[in-house]
């Protein structure tokens, strides 16, 4: 905050008029008709006042037979100041009259917080160079003339304006000073009238109207005072937030249990409850508190037993049926949403990722399959027991089949008669209207089947086809894009209907795969059935066509030769370059050029060129990650070609310079396994002319160091680096070199640590409200490693409960929460 204050005085250089009782020209007259820059400014002070103030002023003199030979206040605006675009700026004028007036002369318009009291403030405007806004305090006293005082403020660029956060393992969310911490969001928490608090203690239920497990993913639609979407407000609004999975330990009495080799289904149901997504309304109120309105229409839970429909060309396919929708267009639920995306008409994309592991299916289920099913089953990972056993509750009610459809064996006599299709019926993104639960949410089947991290939309440009970034998260993965069939309408942004109008751009288009080559370019493969190898002669598995690409594009991205990636996550795109940025968490299967991989490792490449040991692991990869980041050649969406580089490597400050800490990473900066990611919105300054972006960690190749983190950076551009060469040691301790391309290294002013998490957790998720000065932040599964089978007796962490003061009694649960950060003078968070 700039506090600006200054004792002056003013002054009077006699241009009074006493010279009632004639009727030759006074001499304010004749000077008036000069137009004195003086008298006008004097006259134009007094004018000020009296607008701002009411007439009285005026008319009270004009009534005056006589005006008394007085002088006006004495009056100051204050000392001209530095400052930079997002800020708050404090004015203090002083003056010896009580009436007086602050007007702005010249600069980019602000709002006075007050224009008739001694001390005003405003947010800086953005700007993209060194700007000048002046001032004008004007004051009077009723028997003299007004004077004023100007005052200039220098806006410079948004730049990052806090101190970096150290490096801790606290249990409590650490912000840099100047900022206050909300918890919000909670996971348990009531989201419906009537619903009991939350215990915490094991017994509770009806997770269906509470707050998930596993926060992830978030996104602010605003509402306005009358309850309808008002996409400009900052104060009132919805939050949509997925709920990738669940702290099991912590949701019963005493942990799990199984009787006889089955769940109970009291358990089960309330652990799949918790999985899904939740929205929300939230508000601000006095002294910037932020509440939950527990009641609100709004309010309501998505979970994997939410009654869905599928859209675009897999609707309706033999792919989908199964004994609960025989035609294969009705689906249940969601599950284990993590990253996100959104769209300009006001709906909100979830993300669904891990779920194969939710379903029952051993790798002897093969009677009754084609070669083609196995192979697609196994390339998606439905080979387990089952996450958390679902499959085996006996329900009370025998026609009850939200238990029974996590069995994904052959167990009927054809697909109608069991629920060997249902692993089909996930891996999609999600589309819903979080202000409309009436309408059911619609599974895009165009964007195709995966392990979807999440769908962030390029840049929207009318008459240009949107795209939407998508990561598949799983090692070896590919990144992948979306281009609507459709080109961009603006007047859809406005429409009440809106999951129709993502009908109209979702449902048709075309998935695209990324290719990265060695020398800095790369392209885009479309997965269509006919091209790029994807077609019946593909040994691996004969594509029978484009349903079959779309329900697994994996298979058809090996056949188009896409680049393995070391785990793919989020993406964003910068709003003022719309350059593409993904994180890469780590990869324990990257193995040197020289070494002969085994089916699940890769060798490196320019895109992902390190494998190294970080002590005290011994094992070898590309354990911190990286951020890959591209740029769309002729900066559209519709690109089928790009450049790319490296813009940061994850490592710790202490690894070599040369081969791990490739970006130079100081105590300040170093991070590992990056993960959740997100530019600041365009609609206030940290997201105009050199956006800020947050990205989080996921990590577990740190935390011997430090809990996860959240950090904040003003990158450059694709291209603002160079060439590189890495040097990697096999496990055998035969060297060999990677060429890469990597951005320019980053420096104090544009990359530091925001913000360090709770014991255990995950730091992901992150929004803000259309002004930048509240920001969202997800803290995910804290203490997550206690009460299990290698730490049976504590409780690890207590988090939220432990955020006042640093701890909390030794048998509370933590639970995953929001927290709601805003600063203290009011000011965009994080300039």
């Amino acid at each position: 905050m700039t506090n600006l204050t200054e004792t002056g005085f003013g002054y009077t250089d006699g241009d009074v008029d006493t010279n009632v009782h004639t009727t030759a020209p006074t001499l304010g007259a004749l000077i008036d008709q000069r137009y004195s820059r003086r008298d006008t400014l004097q006259r134009g002070g007094t004018a000020i006042v009296a607008a701002t103030m009411g007439g009285a002023l005026l008319a009270g003199c004009d009534d005056l037979p006589s005006i008394p030979n007085d002088a006006g206040p004495t009056v100051s605006a204050g000392t001209a100041a530095t400052t930079n675009s997002g800020r708050t700026v404090t004015l203090t004028g002083t003056s010896t009259s009580s009436t007086m007036a602050w007007t702005q002369l010249s600069g980019p318009t602000v709002a006075l917080s007050s224009t008739t009291t001694a001390t005003t403030s405003f947010l800086a405007p953005s700007v993209a160079a060194a700007t000048n806004l002046v001032f004008q305090l004007a004051a009077a006293n009723g028997t003299g003339p007004a004077t004023t005082s100007t005052v200039t403020i220098t806006v410079n660029p948004a730049a990052l304006g806090f101190a970096a956060i150290a490096k801790n393992k606290l249990d409590v969310v650490t912000v840099p000073t100047g900022y206050t911490v909300q918890v919000i969001n909670r996971t348990g928490d009531p989201i419906a009238a009537g619903v009991d608090a939350y215990k915490n203690d094991g017994t509770d239920t009806n997770f269906a109207q509470r707050i998930g497990d596993h926060g992830d993913a978030m996104y602010w639609y605003g509402l306005s005072a009358t309850g309808t979407r008002d996409a400009t407000s900052s104060t009132r609004g919805l939050i949509v937030q997925n709920h990738e999975n669940i702290n099991q330990q912590y949701l019963h009495v005493a942990g799990a249990t199984t009787v006889a080799g089955a769940r109970p289904e009291s358990e089960a149901l309330k652990e799949i409850e918790c999985h899904g997504v939740s929205v929300t309304e939230v508000s601000e109120g006095a002294n910037r508190a932020w509440t939950v309105k527990q009641d609100s229409t709004f309010n309501r839970r998505l979970t994997p037993s939410t009654p869905m429909v599928f859209n675009g060309p897999v609707k309706g396919s033999d792919f989908l049926k199964t004994a609960f929708s025989t035609d294969g267009t009705q689906g249940r639920g969601t599950i284990n949403n993590c990253a996100n995306g959104t769209t300009p008409w006001g709906t909100a994309l979830t993300c669904e990722e891990n779920w194969a592991g939710y379903f029952r299916r051993a790798s002897t289920d093969v009677a009754g399959r084609t070669a083609k099913e196995l192979t697609a089953l196994n390339r998606y990972g439905v080979t387990s027991t089952g996450n958390y056993g679902w499959s085996t509750v006996i329900a009370a009610d025998a026609t009850n089949t939200l238990f029974r459809r996590w069995d994904a064996r052959v167990t009927g006599a054809d697909a109608l008669s069991d629920f060997r299709n249902e692993p089909n019926n996930f891996g999609w993104v999600v589309e819903l209207d979080p202000y409309d639960k009436s309408k059911a949410p619609r599974k895009r089947t165009a964007l195709g089947r995966m392990g979807h991290e999440g769908c962030w939309p390029g840049a929207f440009v009318v008459g240009k086809k949107p795209a939407w970034y998508m990561g598949d998260d799983a090692v070896n993965e590919y990144l992948y894009k979306f281009v609507s069939n459709t080109a961009w309408v603006a007047a859809d942004a406005d429409a009440t209907d809106r999951l129709s109008i993502g009908d109209k751009y979702m449902d048709a288009g075309t998935i695209y795969v990324a290719v990265f080559n060695a020398d800095g370019t790369g392209s885009w493969k479309a997965l269509t059935f006919g091209s790029n190898g994807i077609d019946a002669t593909y040994a691996p598995y004969a594509f029978a066509n484009q349903v079959d690409v779309l329900v697994n594009p994996r298979l058809a991205a090996d056949a188009a030769g896409a680049t393995p990636m070391d785990r793919p996550e989020w993406t964003a795109v910068n709003p003022v370059t719309g350059e593409v940025y993904l994180t890469l968490t780590n990869n324990a299967n990257r193995v040197v050029s020289t070494d002969t991989p085994s089916a699940t490792q890769r060798r490196t490449d320019a895109a992902n060129p390190r494998v190294y040991v970080d002590p005290p692991s011994a094992s070898r990869g590309n354990r911190n990650g990286h951020i890959i980041r591209l740029k769309e050649t002729g900066a559209t969406t519709e690109a089928t070609t790009f450049t790319w580089d490296i813009y940061l490597f994850g490592a710790g400050s202490d690894l070599d310079a040369t081969n791990i800490n490739v970006s130079g990473l100081t105590a300040d900066q170093d991070f590992s396994s990056p993960d959740g990611m997100a530019f600041s919105r365009p609609s206030h300054a940290g997201g105009q002319v050199k956006p800020m972006m947050w990205f989080q960690t996921d990590d577990s190749a740190f935390t011997d160091v430090t809990n996860c983190m959240m950090l904040a950076a003003m990158p450059g551009g694709v291209g603002d680096g160079g060439a590189r060469t890495i040097t990697n040691t096999s496990a055998t301790a035969v060297t060999s070199t990677q060429a890469t391309r990597v951005g320019a290294a980053p420096t104090a002013a544009n990359l530091k640590r925001f913000l360090v998490g709770p014991i255990e957790c995950e730091i992901t998720g992150v929004d803000s409200t259309p002004d930048g000065r509240t920001l969202f932040v997800g803290i995910q599964h804290p203490g997550e490693n206690g009460l299990t089978a290698s730490n049976p007796t504590t409780i690890t962490s207590h988090w939220p409960d432990s955020q006042a003061t640093g701890t909390a009694a030794a048998t509370i649960r933590p639970r995953s929460a929001v927290v709601v950060i805003t600063k203290n003078d009011g000011g965009v968070i994080g300039l």
